[in-house]
């Protein structure tokens, strides 16, 4: 049989896919306490009832939606430039998840600032949300190992990260930082300080840890004599 003939690049998109879309324009617009598929059906110009068909409710579709961002979110981190030093990496994997934030305020504010939806099994999402996590977790597993014995400070150091980015995508992109008086070249600069002070702090507890580690191997070796 022979291959189908591609679609013409102004086809209709497929109702689930378009429902998608729609979605996202009614979060956009009227903000994701207003999305439901009532509001979805309106703005594709179908029935009431059509999008049921693939999505059994709003929660369901909201899920979808944001399924997609952490999907979205995790190539983007993967598309990052990198470099043989896992610090290095590291700071290059920030930098990408702060552009993220800056250039795709909704889907970032739909992962981490939207609760997730009650009524929908939320597998798939933690699936996707996970992967995203996993992204950084590998980098700091090419810092520490990625044996069972250091498995919890790679997750420890993998959240202090997470959590110092995700503020400094909060401070940065919000209204406040830009009209207090700092100069501009402090605000401009802002990204890099952090990111550099981040990298002091992990390569000074990777020292630590490793002459702790020096110190009870030693400690051993008297033990035994």
């Amino acid at each position: 049989m022979p291959p189908s003939p591609a679609a013409p690049p102004d086809a209709p998109l497929e109702l689930r896919e378009a429902c998608i879309v729609a979605a996202r324009e009614v979060i956009a617009e009227r903000g994701v306490e207003n999305l439901s598929l009532r509001e979805v059906s309106r703005k594709l110009g179908v029935s009431h009832q059509a999008p049921y068909k693939h999505y059994p409710s709003r929660d369901h579709l909201l899920a979808e939606v944001m399924r997609r961002c952490f999907q979205h979110f995790a190539a983007a981190l993967d598309a990052r430039p990198r470099f043989d030093d896992p610090m290095q990496d590291l700071e290059s994997l920030g930098h990408q998840y702060l552009d993220y934030a800056r250039r795709h305020a909704l889907e970032y504010r739909l992962m981490f600032s939207t609760p997730w939806p009650e009524g929908a099994d939320p597998a798939h999402l933690v699936t996707d949300a996970t992967h995203a996590f996993n992204v950084l977790r590998g980098v700091l597993q090419r810092l520490h190992g990625d044996g069972a014995a250091v498995r919890d400070q790679v997750d420890l150091d993998a959240l202090y990260i997470w959590s110092t980015v995700h503020g400094v995508a909060g401070v940065m992109n919000g209204e406040c930082v830009h009209r207090m008086e700092l100069k501009a070249r402090v605000v401009k600069q802002a990204v890099q300080h952090v990111m550099e002070r981040m990298s002091i702090g992990m390569m000074g507890a990777a020292a630590l840890a490793h002459a702790g580690a020096s110190a009870s191997h030693a400690r051993g070796d008297t033990s035994k004599r």
